[in-house]
């Protein structure tokens, strides 16, 4: 991993500019952005050879998390924080590879119901393990106590944000 010392050297040169600069929060959101490319690029690396990519993944665990492995579009946009235009290309592109399915409801055609395939599912089961080592990797520098303080910390930073 590249160092983040440049990222802090640019924020100092800035606070030296602009004396109200908020440098610790602005560390704090240059981090987590830094954090997010790292796990993005190192996800896309191991889903590479089953044919997804990271936000592909986030689609498709979204629905392996639900009892009957199905979603509506709005649900899936709001648990995988995509916005609905990038959930419908999403799914298009998991539904054309047979990994999900589109369904219309039989009370209201304008409804949809997405759900994972016989092949999503064991696609999923068959990357699980590669993703499981993966994480353990990403936070193995946290002992328990720390991820679980960590875990509330972004939490509570997410609750700051508007809905």
């Amino acid at each position: 991993m590249s160092s983040f010392a440049p990222t802090e050297q640019r924020l100092d040169v800035t606070l030296g500019k602009y004396r109200e600069f908020p440098r610790q929060p602005a560390v704090l959101v240059r981090l987590v952005k830094h954090l997010y490319k790292q796990i993005h690029d190192e996800a896309n690396a191991i889903l590479r050879p089953y044919g997804l990519n990271h936000p592909e993944y986030n689609i498709l665990m979204m629905m392996y998390g639900t009892p009957d492995n199905a979603m509506n579009p709005s649900q899936l946009s709001d648990a995988a924080g995509e916005k609905s235009a990038n959930v419908t290309r999403l799914t298009n592109q998991l539904c054309d590879k047979g990994l999900i399915a589109r369904t219309a409801s039989e009370d209201d055609r304008r409804k949809v119901t997405l759900t994972l395939t016989d092949e999503g599912t064991a696609l999923i089961e068959s990357f699980l393990p590669g993703i499981s080592m993966l994480l353990l990797q990403q936070t193995g520098n946290l002992t328990t106590d720390e991820q679980g303080q960590l875990e509330k910390l972004l939490k509570k930073m997410l609750e700051g944000f508007p809905a």
